[in-house]
């Protein structure tokens, strides 16, 4: 499988956003195959003290509302700090990857309202609004994501082999 970057794909779309929502694509591809055939119960266990995959697959669509949240200059909701409060608690496996498919449509829709002008715009991010810039947030937006699915895939593969 040739993955989103390769595929020729949104060519019409600014470099940068482009590379975000290849990244945003990737994530989704890469969940929906490591946690195809996971059960509710391995999508929460926490195999030697690993974070579930469930919480990561929560935290990767929750930051990245708030990281847009801050990108567009707004401030965090007291409904985002509840959510950021509720990732490590496990919910069914059906509203984890419900959850997750939906706020990933919605911040696709949202990298692409970013103008390219935009980019170098300054924004302050949490309490301490540490310094950066919208294109620095949304490049965040990809690693982060990517740093995240790596540990589903890799907490997955301990789950499955704790199988055995």
């Amino acid at each position: 499988m040739v993955e989103p970057w390769l595929r020729g794909t949104l060519l019409e779309v600014d470099p940068l956003q482009r590379g975000v929502l290849h990244a945003l694509e990737l994530a989704v591809e890469d969940v929906g195959r490591w946690c195809e055939g996971l059960s509710e119960e391995e999508m929460e266990v926490c195999p030697y003290g690993m974070a579930s995959v469930g919480f990561h697959v929560r935290h990767m669509v929750r930051s990245l509302d708030r990281l847009l949240t801050y990108a567009e200059g707004e401030a965090l909701t007291e409904a985002q700090m509840g959510e950021l409060r509720s990732e490590m608690d496990g919910v069914s496996r059906e509203a984890t990857l419900l959850e997750f498919a939906e706020g990933m449509e919605v911040a696709v829709t949202r990298v692409r309202r970013f103008s390219p002008r935009s980019y170098r715009t300054a924004r302050g991010v949490g309490r301490k609004q540490m310094p950066t810039t919208v294109g620095g947030l949304l490049v965040h937006c990809a690693d982060h994501t990517q740093r995240h699915v790596g540990q589903v895939v890799t907490t997955a593969k301990v789950v499955v082999g704790m199988r055995r």
